[in-house]
């Protein structure tokens, strides 16, 4: 019978652990709409822009004051 290489399997374990560890760091990156506060979400969901944008539903300019 084969004598189990455990160095090997270490060092298996290792690599996962790096890969893993490494694509939690990218995602915490990217900064996507996983960051957002849920009243910005809910905002984004009900077609609202976060900030206050006065332009009319029908595409004319803003009026000046």
């Amino acid at each position: 019978m084969a004598k189990p290489n455990y160095s090997f399997e270490k060092r298996q374990r290792e690599l996962a652990k790096k890969k893993k560890k490494e694509e939690k760091a990218a995602k915490k990156g990217s900064g996507g709409p996983e960051e957002m506060n849920p009243n910005d979400a809910a905002a984004a969901l009900a077609g609202d822009a976060p900030g206050g944008d006065d332009t009319p539903a029908d595409g004319a300019p803003p009026a000046q004051p």
